[in-house]
Formats: structure tokens, sequence, C-alpha cells
């Protein structure tokens, strides 16, 4: 990357020059302090744990450019530019724009929030997209994806810098458009400043995410997601969410609406369940601005409002309707109800349900088809709130025909402890149970002991393909314990 003006790097922002001159180039953008290199800008943010402004002087040896929100820090005698700017993270996410040459003007953004269904349907746009022949990136929960490559997520949304790095990797890739959730904590940071969304989309709302470090309330939760529809072209929402009113009050782009209820420009109707070859799917006839008809390979009225939501963004980019079909069957996503073949006998799924309200949605839904037997087996982290703890053991006896209570990521604490607080909560119920520690072998009993007819999901470790004990993070994928399984012909009674 070549030097770039600072007076080009500040264009779209208002600030003051407390030091220095704004006459200056600067070799790169940095907001690690641990990363300051020679003739950079340093952009002091504050995060939970640590903030820049605290090591404005010790990088000022080698930073050219200081950008900070507070007072001008002590800084005698060093020859360094020194920027105010109200918001230093608003601030980065433009600087950050200008320093990559704006490379979502050159992609088409799709911008995807709410409570559930985000990571479900970024990767089922992306799907019907590629089927009719666009180059696509995701930036999502699970992971990022430019072409081939496949780099692990931290963050839902990452930081403005980040992110404007993997479009301009998508645009030197040749990509068409990116698909990516939008977290209301990304939305919060402004980390999706510095440029405009072309469409952006509102699944549902939740309490969710509401303590320390997060939202102070559900009205800041709420206001956040509708920081979105004032920063994109089209906003496309769920007309069917109680929410909807307050999440697009203020929007400043055009509206089309989702749902299953009247009006709405894309509607759902004559729904209905389908089961067949361990399969479990919905089918349903979509009216208004398309008229077709679906079927989705995944269960439960919210697989319904996915594809909703990506069919609504697919028509901006004129699918066709046998695209848009053979996408919706062939999308898959990984540990979000995905399904493991191991019979033809039952259905085994893998699920990343791992709080109270996401498991009670998850085996609520698979409920519905009328198994045989619904057969639960979960596990909770270590060093986590106990009532999860209670709270999901009570709703899997409340639910389930039959729990199966074993470890999940135990980090600092004994599985064994956290196994007991789950049957604290499963005592509340009549729920049936067996307890089985080691996750492998709680596994090849969900398998040894399936009944024809049963639906059987592992909650918890979705996408996740680690354990973390004591610290440590072992490599655990559930399809590989699976495949082991199977290939061992492992039996425990």
């Amino acid at each position: 990357m070549s030097m770039k003006k600072l007076q080009y790097l500040l264009k779209k922002l208002e600030y003051k020059c407390l030091q220095g001159s704004v006459d200056v180039e600067i070799s790169k953008v940095i907001y690690d302090s641990r990363k300051v290199c020679e003739d950079c800008m340093f952009i002091c943010i504050k995060g939970a744990n640590f903030d820049g402004h605290d090591y404005a002087a010790q990088v000022a040896e080698k930073a050219k450019v200081l950008v900070v929100s507070r007072k001008m820090p002590e800084l005698e005698g060093m020859d360094v530019t020194v920027i105010q700017v109200k918001d230093t993270r608003y601030a980065m996410a433009f600087i950050a724009a200008a320093y990559f040459e704006h490379p979502a003007e050159k992609l088409k953004i799709i911008g995807i929030t709410g409570t559930k269904g985000k990571t479900t349907t970024t990767y089922l746009v992306k799907s019907i997209l590629e089927n009719a022949g666009y180059k696509v990136g995701l930036v999502g929960t699970i992971e990022t994806i430019i072409g081939k490559e496949h780099i692990s997520a931290n963050n839902t949304t990452p930081e403005s810098y980040v992110l404007q790095e993997y479009f301009s990797r998508m645009v030197e890739a040749g990509l068409d458009a990116v698909v990516m959730e939008v977290s209301s904590q990304g939305l919060m940071l402004h980390r999706t400043q510095g440029f405009v969304f072309d469409y952006g989309i509102f699944t549902n709302l939740e309490p969710d995410h509401i303590g320390p470090n997060e939202h102070e309330s559900f009205e800041d939760y709420m206001r956040c997601k509708g920081l979105l529809f004032k920063q994109c072209r089209v906003g496309i929402v769920n007309s069917d969410d109680k929410y909807v009113e307050q999440v697009i009050k203020g929007h400043t782009c055009e509206l089309e609406c989702f749902g299953m209820k009247e009006p709405t420009d894309l509607k759902a109707e004559q729904i209905e369940l389908m089961r067949k070859g361990g399969v479990l799917g919905v089918q349903f006839d979509v009216k208004g601005l398309v008229d077709m008809h679906v079927e989705v390979a995944t269960p439960g009225r919210f697989s319904v409002y996915n594809a909703l939501s990506a069919i609504a963004i697919c028509r901006h980019f004129k699918v066709s309707p046998e695209n848009i079909k053979r996408a919706l069957l062939e999308a898959k996503v990984k540990g979000r109800i995905e399904l493991v073949k191991v019979s033809d006998e039952f259905t085994l799924l893998i699920d990343y349900a791992h709080n109270a309200m996401s498991l009670e949605s998850l085996l609520s839904t698979l409920k519905e088809y009328n198994p045989h037997r619904l057969v639960c087996l979960f596990g909770c982290g270590g060093n986590r709130s106990k009532l999860r703890r209670y709270e999901m053991g009570e709703i899997s006896g409340k639910l389930a025909d039959l729990t199966i209570i074993t470890s999940d990521n135990p980090r600092f604490e004994e599985p064994q402890e956290i196994i007991e607080d789950i049957k604290t909560g499963m005592a509340k119920t009549n729920g049936k149970y067996v307890e089985i520690c080691e996750r492998k072998e709680a596994i090849a009993y969900a398998i040894k002991n399936g009944e024809a007819g049963d639906i059987i999901v592992l909650a918890g470790k979705g996408h996740e393909d680690y354990q973390e004990i004591k610290g440590v993070k072992y490599p655990m994928d559930e399809r590989e314990l699976i495949a082991d399984i199977l290939k061992e012909g492992q039996v425990y009674g």
C-alpha cells in the first residue's frame, strides 16, 4: 500500500488539527498500539479492556499522526500531528474506507440484521446468487469468505478497518457482491460506517445482548438495529415482527416488506411441513412481487422467513425462479439445523442452540414434525451463568422425550459440576435423561439407541470445531466424531 495523504483520509470528517500539519503523508493506519510502525497514523480506540488514548505518548515516538477524541495528549517536544475528532471509532470507519480507496463502491453490499436468522440468510443469499452466476463474498459469525479463502471470525461484524480490508480483497478477487451479518454491536460501534449498504435486511427482534459491554437496555438494542435503515438504499423488513415499526423509525431508505400476514410485498401462503428421507423441511407458495412454489430443506416457520428474506434480496439481482428454487434446496449452513446422514430410520441434526431461548425455539420447531421420540443431546459452557444451565435443563426436560446430558466447553470448571447444574433444571420436569460426560461417548449412545422415526439433535457446538478445557482449545468437530463412531462401530449400552 503506497503512502496516503492525510487530507485525503480525513476528507469526509469534521476534525481539528491540535498540533502539526494536515499536509503530510502516512504509511499505514493502525489502531493496535502493538503494531505501531514508522510514519503511521495511530487511531486511539477505546475498547472493553484497553484505551488507545493511554498509549498516545508511547506510540508518538514512531507514529506521524495521532487521531484522538479526548483532549490533547502530553507530547512535549514530539514531532507528531494530532487530529481531534468527536468519536474515533466513527472516524476510523471513514479513514479506513479512504485508505483502501472506497472498495464498497465497487461491490453490491447486502447487510442483514436481527436477533435470529442472520447467519442462515447470508448463506441462503450467497447460494442463490452464486447459482445465478454472481461471485459473492460473505462476512459473518462463522467466517469470512473471499473466493476460496475461508477466514474464521472473531466478531459477527469485524472492526471497520478489517471490514474495509476484506472489501478491498474482494474487489481484487473479482467479486460482484458481498452479503454480511450486521450485529447491533457493530452498528453501535460504527464498524459499518464509511459506506452505504445497497440493501439492508431486518429478520426479527427478541430481547438479547442486554448487559455489561453490550446494550444498556432493550430500547438501545432496538435503536442500534434500526441504524442500518439510515445507512442503506433499500430496506427489506419482516412486517410480521412486532418491533418492526420501532426498528425502521426514522429510516432514510426505500422500504419493502415480507411476511405471512397481510399486507406485505412478498407473502408466504399454503405453508406445509415436509419430512422425507430423513430430511426435515418446509414448502410454501410465494405471492406478491414474486410468484412461485418453494421447498426449503430446513425445518420450521423461521425457515420460511429466512427464505422469504433471501428471495426478496435476490429479486433485485434479477435471479430466475428456477435458480432460486434450486439454491434453496441445496443451501447448507454449518451448525444451523445441519442434517448429518447416519441412518434411513431416524434423523440426526447438529445445531448451535446454546442458550435457553434458542434451545426452546429449536425443540419446539422439531416437535412440530411429530417424531417417534425427540432426543436432545447438549451440555453447557463453563465459567458462564449457572442460570443458563438450569433453564436449558428445564427446557429440554419439558420438550424432549430423552435428554442426553454431556460436556460442552467446560473451560476452567469441572464437567461433572456443570452436568449437576443442568440436572437441577431437569429436576423441575418429568423428563427422562441419561448423563454421559464424554461427548463422543454420548453421541455414540444417541446413534446406537436411535429408534425408527426419532429426531436426534446435538445442540450447543454447531459450527465450532474445538472443545475448550482448562484454557486449551482441543480439536473436536462433531461431524468427525460421528464419522469415527460409524467407522469404529462403537457401541455403548
